[in-house]
């Protein structure tokens, strides 16, 4: 467990594996859900999970939400890879910027799980297309998650090729 635990990059470390175990100790705590694992391994592996889509949700659509609303403004990305390339200060900070995308989407979406678990209350049916719902919904995330990773690497690719 030491092994994997030092393999994990500090991104790793603060934009998946910690926002995935606040999710499941806050979540816990305002709903009837107990994602808690009594099992170490299998915990650290689907806290890294919940992270990681929790990471996605505000990627894929939080992100493009609040620089719609022009709440968020972004450099060029090109400019961006310039930049860190003389100033190495920008990528910590864009980590730390990342993560607290990360902790917003974490709470709006500990919000929506108590909106979803008070309307079932009232309509009990509709936990019945939870899990149905949940697989489509991550389908879409991760393609939309795909799309966006591609389109970063094909970036960086532009950006080496221009070079040559």
């Amino acid at each position: 467990m030491k092994d994997l635990m030092d393999k994990l990059s500090s991104y790793n470390l603060f934009n998946y594996l910690l926002p995935g175990v606040v999710f499941v100790v806050v979540l816990k705590a305002v709903t009837s859900y107990d994602l808690i694992q009594k099992d170490l391994v299998v915990g650290v592996f689907f806290y890294y999970f919940i992270g990681l889509v929790v990471s996605r949700i505000g990627s894929v659509l939080l992100e493009p939400l609040l620089k719609s609303l022009r709440f968020l403004k972004f450099s060029e990305y090109q400019r961006y890879l310039d930049a860190v390339a003389r100033d190495k200060t920008i990528e910590i900070l864009s980590e730390a910027n990342n993560m607290y995308r990360t902790f917003l989407s974490l709470f709006l979406c500990i919000g929506t799980l108590k909106v979803g678990e008070k309307l079932a209350e009232f309509c009990p049916s509709i936990k019945g297309y939870y899990v149905g719902v949940g697989i489509f919904l991550f389908i879409i995330l991760f393609a939309f998650s795909y799309k966006k990773q591609t389109a970063y690497i094909n970036q960086r690719v532009d950006k080496y090729s221009e070079r040559e």
